[in-house]
């Protein structure tokens, strides 16, 4: 049992859901209102990404990423940043000629996909330890294993804490042998994502199982997507790790009722309270983690 919870929420992610919610942050200034938003509401980390103002999709412009840490600095309301560093891995093969890159397809390399965390030295970003088919179309995330030796280095060279994205146990294998290599620092952070098509599935056994092949002394969170996000809250708390909600996993507080990232980060605080514990605060957090300046 965990009695002292950080809460992240992630606020809008890259997916298709723009289309499902009108509240789903979208310009700058409304994802850094939406970090704010969720550390009123209790959450220490708020877990950012940016999209296109003009389109709503996905987008990796360190611009884009500029505006919105300036914004959340510049905020009365404390938060921890973490910052995704994980566009620019989708590959999609060519109908006509799979060995070629099709249309979707987004594919850069190391430097390239850290540059607005190198531009911002966010505390957090997240390093997705792995390749993973995603959904049943034919776009696949690519991450190598020099592509993220160099990620994890570059990182630790910044003095910006990796959180080690795990969609399957061979994902937990690998970020132990960055870890084994000295290129991530103590104590490791992982986040151990679940119900992701096709990764890992979103289920208490899962959840322990992948909980049980971390590393003696790794810190630990977990979520579950959709209507699989409380519940998957509720057993990472009660299994000894710390939670994240928000609408880039799920955008509905209840079956047919649209979030705000505020309402999802209550719901998680209202659960880990009548667990028996409680949500801490974003200072608290960077110590618990071992950020810089905790």
């Amino acid at each position: 049992m965990n009695y002292e919870v950080v809460v992240t929420c992630a606020v809008t992610g890259a997916g298709d859901t723009t289309g499902k919610h009108p509240g789903v942050p979208v310009t700058p200034k409304q994802v850094a209102d939406a970090a704010i938003e969720a550390a009123k509401a209790g959450a220490a980390v708020a877990h950012c990404h940016v999209r296109d103002p003009e389109t709503g999709q996905g987008s990796r412009d360190p611009e884009l990423f500029k505006e919105v840490v300036d914004r959340i600095r510049s905020a009365d309301t404390d938060v921890v940043i973490n910052l995704t560093a994980g566009m620019g891995g989708d590959w999609v093969p060519d109908e006509a000629n799979p060995a070629m890159p099709g249309p979707g397809t987004d594919m850069i390399g190391p430097a390239e996909r850290l540059a607005h965390v190198e531009m911002l030295k966010p505390e957090i970003c997240s390093l997705d330890c792995g390749t993973l088919n995603f959904g049943n179309g034919n776009e696949i995330y690519i991450s190598t294993p020099p592509y993220l030796r160099e990620m994890a280095r570059l990182v630790q060279s910044w003095g910006v804490k990796p959180e080690l994205e795990v969609f399957e146990l061979g994902h937990i294998r690998f970020a132990k042998q960055l870890i084994a290599e000295g290129l991530i620092d103590a104590p490791p952070m992982f986040q151990i994502c679940l119900g992701i098509p096709w990764g890992a599935d979103q289920d208490v056994d899962t959840m322990k199982v992948m909980k049980d092949q971390l590393p003696d002394g790794a810190s630990w969170a977990s979520f579950g997507i959709s209507r699989m996000q409380m519940p998957m809250a509720a057993v990472a708390t009660v299994m000894g790790g710390n939670v994240r909600v928000g609408l880039e996993d799920n955008i509905y507080l209840d079956r047919g009722v649209l979030a705000t990232n505020g309402q999802l980060v209550e719901r998680a605080v209202e659960i880990i309270e009548r667990l028996g514990a409680r949500a801490v605060t974003p200072a608290e957090a960077r110590s618990k983690l071992g950020l810089r300046g905790g």
